[in-house]
C-alpha cells in the first residue's frame, strides 16, 4: 500500500449499521419495541389454538375483541414512541395503563408476558429523554454555559477559574488571621477543607 493509495470508504453494510445507530439513538427506540411486543402476546393469545397431538386447547374468552383493541394500541403506541418523539410521555403513560388493564381483560396480560413487556415499554419512554448533540456538549464543557459565562464578575470577583476536571475553587474565603486561630485551623482548602497545623 503505498502513499498514493485513496482511502477506501466505508462499506455498505458499516454505513447501514451506523445511520440505524444515529436514528435508534435519537429516538426512545427500545421503549417503543418493548411495547410493540406486549402488544403481540396480548392480540395474540385470545384467538390463539394450541394441538397437544390429538387435542386442540382453543383460550377464546368473551374479551377476545378487547385484547385485540388493547394489542393493537399497544403496537400503535410503540410506533409513536419512534416516530413521534414529542408525543413519548403521552404514549408512555398510555401504555401503562393499557397493560394494566390487559390483566383484567386478556389472559392475564398475555400470560404476564405482554403484561411485563407493555410495562417496561411505557416506563422507558416515560424516562426518556433526547440527547444534547455533540456541538452543544462540546460548548458546555468548555466552560461557556452557566452564571459566569460572557465575563461577568461573579461572587468570587477575580478569583482564577479552575481547569477542566478540577474542582472549583470556592466562593467565599474562610481564612483565618496568619498565624490561624486559636484551634489551630488554617485557611481552607480548594476543596473546602482544612488544613491543621
Amino acid at each position: 500500500m503505498s502513499a498514493e493509495t485513496p482511502v477506501q470508504s466505508v462499506g455498505g453494510f458499516s454505513r447501514t449499521r451506523l445511520r440505524f445507530r444515529e436514528w435508534r439513538g435519537s429516538r426512545p427506540f427500545w421503549a417503543g419495541l418493548f411495547t410493540m411486543l406486549g402488544g403481540v402476546p396480548i392480540a395474540y393469545f385470545p384467538y390463539a389454538t394450541l394441538k397437544l397431538g390429538t387435542m386442540s386447547i382453543t383460550m377464546a374468552t368473551t374479551a377476545g375483541a378487547g385484547s385485540l383493541i388493547i394489542g393493537v394500541l399497544l403496537v400503535t403506541l410503540g410506533l409513536t414512541m419512534w416516530f413521534q418523539q414529542a408525543t413519548r410521555t403521552f404514549a408512555g403513560v398510555a401504555a401503562i395503563i393499557l397493560a394494566l388493564v390487559s390483566l383484567v381483560v386478556s389472559n392475564i396480560g398475555g400470560f404476564v408476558v405482554g403484561f411485563l413487556l407493555a410495562l417496561t415499554g411505557g416506563a422507558l419512554a416515560v424516562s426518556w429523554a433526547p440527547g444534547k448533540p455533540a456541538a452543544e456538549q462540546g460548548a458546555t464543557a468548555g466552560g461557556q454555559s452557566g452564571p459566569d459565562a460572557g465575563g461577568a464578575a461573579g461572587p468570587a470577583g477575580d478569583a482564577p477559574a479552575a481547569a477542566p476536571g478540577e474542582p472549583a475553587p470556592p466562593y467565599f474565603s474562610k481564612e483565618a488571621p496568619q498565624g490561624g486561630d486559636a484551634h489551630g485551623a488554617g485557611t481552607e482548602n480548594h476543596d473546602g477543607g482544612y488544613r491543621v497545623r
